[in-house]
């Protein structure tokens, strides 16, 4: 491609140079960008990997534990609620109604002698009756 110069030779110069200060700034836009892009994502990683490991405590700030840590203490207390839902030596709650059933079977042997089950709709017996 064969490009006609103006026959201005200041103009000339100053269309190359304008033409090579645009290409430059597109290409250092364009690097800008991508740089930007690179130190934001940095950041994000590093505040991943601290969330991820934990942060030791320093002055004035309390330290927080990883994510391992975390699970580790979540899975203690489910362990510590699973133990609540299975009969032990008399500890878990799961024995402590086993034990409240047992005694009730003891007071009311019979479904009969203990009278009819009240309806959720029945009024509690000590309220007054509801006017009309």
């Amino acid at each position: 491609m064969n490009v006609d110069a103006t026959g201005i030779p200041a103009l000339d110069v100053a269309l190359v140079w304008g033409g090579a200060v645009t290409i430059l700034a597109g290409v250092g836009t364009v690097v800008w960008r991508a740089v930007r892009g690179m130190v934001r994502l940095a950041g994000r990683v590093d505040d991943f990997m601290d969330d991820w490991a934990g942060e030791p405590p320093r002055a004035g700030v309390p330290g927080r534990p990883g994510v391992m840590e975390r699970v580790s203490a979540i899975e203690e207390r489910l362990q510590r609620v699973e133990d609540e839902l299975y009969p032990n030596s008399g500890g878990s709650l799961r024995d402590a109604v086993d034990q409240a059933n047992e005694r009730l079977a003891r007071l009311c042997p019979e479904l009969e002698d203990c009278g009819p089950a009240p309806t959720p709709s029945d009024p509690p017996p000590d309220s007054p009756p509801a006017a009309p």
